[in-house]
This record gives C-alpha cells, sequence and structure tokens, in this order.
C-alpha cells in the first residue's frame, strides 16, 4: 500500500513538473493590481511608495501588460494622496522595461466623470503617450463607440496599442433579453475591429458573467473577429475565476488577474492558483508560482496600511451583486460616500433603488462615470425624495445624461423624468442626439490662462483641467503654496504597528495602566474600612503612622457584577476642515445637505431669489449637485468660498 501510495504521488509529480501537454496556446495573462485590484478593495488608494519596491520583480514574471493607470487613479492621487499622477508612471516605467504598461482610458471622459472638448482629450492622450503609456484599454462608459473617434488619433499617431472595449453588462440574471444578447456584443466587437482595434476586451465590472455565458461570448466573438480577445471580470459576485477557466476552453486569449493579497473580494481572481490550474495543458501560462510568491509577500506587507479602508461588508463574495449589479469600485465608494454623510445604514435602500434609477436612465452599464451617476442619483433618491416627488435633487452630471452629452443610451431614457432634469437646463430642454464632444467648446487655451504663473508644464495644466477645483489646490501643494494638510500624507508601517498595539490593548482593557509603585510593609496599627461609590464597595486598609493614615491596600469586595467594558480606542482626530462663516443672526439659512466642496454660487449678496432658484454648485461624491433657495427673499448673507469644503449641516447662505 505504501508502495503504491509513493508510486502516485510520484506520478502527480511528474505530471505538474513535466507537462504532459505541449503548451502550444499559452494563456496571456494582464495584471490589475498595480490599479484596479486597489481601487476595487480600498478606494484606489495604493501608493507610489508601495509599488516602486515590487516593480522590477513584477516585470519578471512574464505578464502580458500591467495595468498601472487611469480609472480612478488620477483623480484620487491629486486629490487624497497627494502625487502627481503623471510622476507615477514616469517612475514605474524606469522598472517595467519588458512588460507593457495599460491605462484604462474612459474614451471622450479621459479620466473623469464627464466628457471633455476634443482638443483637451487630444492633449492628454498624447502626453499618456509621451509619459510611458503602452496600451490604452478604452471605453466608454454606454458602449457609444462615437466617443472613441478622437482619442484613437494619439494613440495611432504614437504606434501605440489601441484595445477597443465593451462593457458587458446585463439586465436579466443572464445574458440575453432584449438589450444584452450574443448578438448585441458580436456587434460591438466587429464595430470595435472596424475602428482599427488591436486588441477586443470585454469589460465585466460587476463580476455578472456567468461561466457558461463567458464560454460562448469567447466562443462567437471568436468566430467573428480576428483580434485577440481579452476578458476582464471582477470576483464580487464569486464566479469570475470559473468564467475564466471556461473561457480559457473557449480559447480566450487574454485574462485579467490580481496577485493574492489584493484579489478576490470585489477585486479579481488571483493569479496563483490559476496558474496551477492550467499547469500541464496546453494554455499552461509558463508563469514561476516562485516568482508570484515573491511579489505577493511584498503586498502582503503593506497591506497593513490599507486595511483600514476596507469594510467589513467587502471581506466575502456579495452574491447580492446579481441583484444591484454594482462593480467593485463603485461599491467602495458608495460604503464610503455613505459613511461620510452618516448614512450607512441606507446601503440597503440604495441598493433597492439602484435597477429602477438605472432603467430610468436608459438601462445603462454599469462603469465609470454612469456608475457613479446612476449610484449617486439613487443615494439622492433615498435621501432626499418625498413621497410627493422624487428627483428632488438631480446632480449635473444626470442632467448631462438626460441631455445626451455622454452619448446614446443603450434603450431611451425616462421621458418624463428628463424633462424634469432639463428644466432651466443651460444647454436648452431639447435633448441632443449628436456625438457630444462636437457642441463641447475647446477647453486648452482656458486651462493654459487659468493656471498661469502656477503650472509649470502641460502635465500641470492637464491635471487643473481635469479637475480644476481639486487640481489647482494640489498644484499649490506641489509648489509649495500652501501647507500639505496631514490627512494626504502617507501612513507607514510603524503607524500602522502602534494602532495595533493600541487596539490590542483596548480590546484587554488594558488603555489605562496603572503605575508600577512599592508597597510598604503593613504596620502594627492597621484597620479596615468598607468604603461605598456608586453601589460598589471596597475594602481598604489603613495604617497610622506617625499620625498621618495611609492606604497601604484597596481590594474590592467579591460580587456578581458586571466586568467594566475596555477602554475604546480613540480614533485619531481628523484635521479640522474648514468651517463656513458664521451666519448672521435672522432671516433663512441654507444649509449644506451633505458633506462636500463648495464650486461656486450663482447668486452674490443683494440678489433677489425665488424659492427653488439655483444658489451654488456643490461638488459632493465627486458629483456637482445643484444647491436650492429654501424660501423667497433676498441673499443677505454668503459664508463659504469656491473651494472650501463643508460639512453637513454648514450654513450656505441667508436669505432675509
Amino acid at each position: 500500500m505504501e508502495n503504491s501510495h509513493r508510486h502516485g504521488t510520484s506520478m502527480i509529480a511528474k505530471l505538474i513538473d513535466e507537462p504532459a501537454v505541449a503548451a502550444d496556446n499559452p494563456l496571456k495573462i494582464g495584471d490589475l493590481t498595480f490599479r484596479d485590484g486597489h481601487q476595487s478593495l480600498f478606494a484606489t488608494r495604493g501608493r507610489t511608495e508601495d509599488l516602486l519596491p515590487i516593480a522590477e520583480e513584477m516585470n519578471k514574471v512574464g505578464y502580458w501588460s500591467m495595468e498601472v493607470w487611469g480609472g480612478a487613479t488620477f483623480d484620487t492621487m491629486h486629490r487624497f494622496l497627494n502625487e502627481d499622477p503623471w510622476e507615477r508612471i514616469r517612475q514605474l516605467k524606469k522598472y517595467l522595461t519588458k512588460t507593457p504598461m495599460m491605462m484604462l482610458l474612459r474614451g471622450q471622459n479621459l479620466v473623469g466623470y464627464r466628457n471633455y472638448a476634443d482638443d483637451m482629450a487630444e492633449a492628454f492622450v498624447d502626453r499618456a503617450c509621451i509619459n510611458g503609456i503602452d496600451i490604452f484599454r478604452t471605453f466608454d462608459a454606454l458602449n457609444d463607440y462615437r466617443n472613441f473617434e478622437t482619442v484613437i488619433k494619439p494613440i495611432k499617431k504614437n504606434k501605440k496599442h489601441f484595445q477597443g472595449t465593451i462593457c458587458y453588462s446585463l439586465t436579466k440574471p443572464r445574458m440575453g433579453g432584449e438589450v444584452y444578447n450574443l448578438e448585441y456584443y458580436v456587434q460591438k466587437a466587429k464595430q470595435l475591429e472596424d475602428m482599427g482595434a488591436d486588441t477586443v476586451c470585454v469589460k465585466d465590472m460587476a463580476g455578472l458573467i456567468a461561466p457558461y455565458d463567458a464560454y460562448y461570448l469567447v466562443k462567437a466573438l471568436k468566430e467573428n473577429v480576428k483580434v485577440p480577445i481579452h476578458l476582464h471580470s471582477h470576483f464580487t459576485s464569486g464566479m469570475a475565476d470559473l468564467a475564466m477557466l471556461k473561457a480559457a476552453e473557449a480559447g480566450v486569449d487574454i485574462i485579467d488577474t490580481c496577485l493574492s493579497p489584493w484579489a478576490y473580494r470585489s477585486s479579481h481572481p488571483a493569479i496563483e492558483p490559476l496558474v496551477m490550474t492550467l499547469k500541464a495543458t496546453n494554455r499552461d501560462t509558463g508563469f514561476d508560482l516562485h516568482q508570484l510568491a515573491k511579489c505577493s509577500a511584498h503586498f502582503e506587507k503593506v497591506s497593513p496600511k490599507y486595511r483600514h479602508l476596507l469594510d467589513d461588508r467587502m471581506s466575502t463574495i456579495d452574491i447580492g451583486v446579481l441583484l444591484h449589479q454594482t462593480p467593485g469600485g463603485m461599491l467602495s465608494n458608495l460604503i464610503n460616500q455613505l459613511r461620510d454623510m452618516g448614512a450607512s445604514d441606507r446601503l440597503g435602500d440604495v441598493f433597492a433603488a439602484l435597477p429602477q434609477v438605472r432603467k430610468e436612465m436608459g438601462q445603462v452599464p454599469l462603469v465609470t462615470p454612469t456608475s457613479q451617476i446612476v449610484g449617486i442619483q439613487a443615494v439622492n433618491n433615498v435621501l432626499f425624495d418625498t413621497p410627493e416627488e422624487r428627483y428632488k435633487m438631480i446632480s449635473a452630471q444626470s442632467k448631462d445624461l438626460f441631455y445626451g452629452l455622454y452619448g446614446r443610451t443603450p434603450v431611451p431614457v425616462d421621458p418624463e423624468i428628463q424633462k424634469k432634469a432639463l428644466k432651466g437646463y443651460p444647454r436648452g430642454e431639447t435633448p441632443y442626439a449628436g456625438r457630444p464632444a462636437e457642441i463641447i467648446e475647446s477647453e486648452m487655451p482656458k486651462n493654459w490662462e487659468d493656471t498661469k504663473g502656477l503650472a509649470k508644464d502641460i502635465d500641470d495644466v492637464l491635471i487643473y483641467g481635469m479637475y480644476p477645483m481639486t487640481g489647482k489646490r494640489f498644484l499649490n501643494w506641489k509648489y509649495g503654496n500652501e501647507p500639505i494638510p496631514p490627512e494626504v500624507m502617507p501612513k507607514t508601517l510603524e503607524d500602522c504597528a502602534k494602532e495595533a498595539e493600541l487596539v490590542k490593548k483596548a480590546k484587554a482593557g488594558l488603555l489605562v495602566e496603572k503605575p508600577a509603585k512599592e508597597v510598604p510593609p503593613k504596620g502594627e496599627n492597621i484597620r479596615q474600612f468598607n468604603v461605598f461609590v456608586d453601589g460598589d464597595y471596597f475594602s481598604v486598609e489603613v495604617d497610622a503612622i506617625g499620625g498621618v493614615p495611609m492606604i497601604t491596600g484597596i481590594n474590592p469586595i467579591p460580587q456578581p457584577v458586571a466586568a467594566p467594558r475596555p477602554v475604546p480606542v480613540a480614533a485619531p482626530a481628523p484635521a479640522a476642515a474648514p468651517k463656513a462663516a458664521a451666519p448672521v443672526e435672522g432671516g433663512s439659512r441654507l444649509e449644506a445637505p451633505m458633506p462636500g466642496m463648495v464650486i461656486r454660487y450663482v447668486v452674490k449678496e443683494g440678489d433677489q431669489v425665488k424659492e427653488g432658484d439655483v444658489v451654488m454648485i456643490l461638488e459632493a461624491m465627486k458629483m456637482e449637485n445643484s444647491i436650492l433657495a429654501p424660501v423667497s427673499g433676498a441673499v443677505k448673507q454668503i459664508t463659504c468660498k469656491e473651494g472650501q469644503s463643508v460639512q453637513k449641516g454648514d450654513v450656505l447662505a441667508v436669505f432675509a
């Protein structure tokens, strides 16, 4: 029996070490650890200082690509991390000498939340090429490829790789129905191939693709287009690694994974199990597990810096995504934003509202920026609607979508809500059906003018152009014109260790430590007293020495009382946000309905307003919201300045 066992073990080892099948079609792998992995798990807060030390080892793995930039990185880096987004790709390029660097480009949205003018789109993509991006995974949130026309030009001019992307979405539990069926995806892939795509990517943002749907979809795409097919999916629903395996069987050329410490949950399948699964097959990746383990160990080491950003609800498979279809990056943002608004308990209500809001907005795929637009509109509806009125607070971006400024939605939007959204809309109340950028005025001349004396080069100008308020603030930090607030500074592993020790002491009830002191010997005249304190009592021994009573011990009298609760750890005090000016006495007050940043006031002190008129624009949760006058009257006081952060309940204006 023992010899038989040894023989079987040796056969398995031989099969693993010496492939029984020639890897004549090795599966190519795109790595997402440097970008989408941490975007999905902890709101894109991964810092360059934690990527550079392992980049050279990652370069040795043999990835087809490494996604290192784009998506939300541009926003979060300058806004929350005090990092220059352009500098990250310049630094990484020094180490990723063999592995092509990929970025996620939102078509005409670039890396923002609206469509930008053609001149800005061309300038941005050109600079991304020059700074080091090799592959442009280009998508449009509505799958309206008119929004690719401008950005393709600089990609091709710089001889870079244009990956045309189809956003995968559903209106039913499985692929099919009247909108997102097999014919829809094949037609979109053919359209991308005709536009010059070097590869076609199916981008499944929420982990919705079922394994057999992945198989049939890849089969159909391989039969209808000639360029390589790339599959991208998130692990949110728990199906993604199964889908990747079935796609591999169907002949998919490239799949996306993450290193295991930043994989799974709302991130992506881990690379290591897939490498072992495909070993000794014709799809064998050829990757060295020891090299992958070395890279994973680094991310395990730095992960404590980001653990405070993880939410417990994101630590397991979320089958609810099959109902609410919320992508991982959108989910982490929604959780953080609801927490900031003191409304974490309303997440379930938001999930319930999402399908209805999405349907009313034309069944758009839930991917940035439409995921953000639909998600925040659902939040607004949950928090501000009344039984008498829906869509009481409509973000500027929602209005833009109803107008047509993002492109053509897969199905028509709700006409009644569209009519409400476009009432008083600056571009007119009749929806627009053309290519969005055709009606967007040139932006670069104004961007240069606005940053005169501040921006040092075109990359600085583009930071401002993409995000005028936070971009200008970052440039002032960058060049020493304003102090850098402590909340954007990085944590160290030593900081994390100290916090962990505090938590450990708190759980043990040891935060308040008793000072060590020597107890003198008890004398002959010791006396014992009972001392009663707040319903409890103690036995106290008193020793009179030289006429002065001295307490030598306090012993609690045993009794069946509940153990004292451990002292909770005090959370680090956040940096004080700038407060609005003290409101004048009297009058009606307009209060901030949510935390945010003042973009601009559209009225000035002394102006007459009517109830419901727009008073100011507040950026909250990355969307611009029109804040309306609660009463009719004169503007008596404006309490805030542009660029100022406000908290929920801060007074924004006073009316006489």
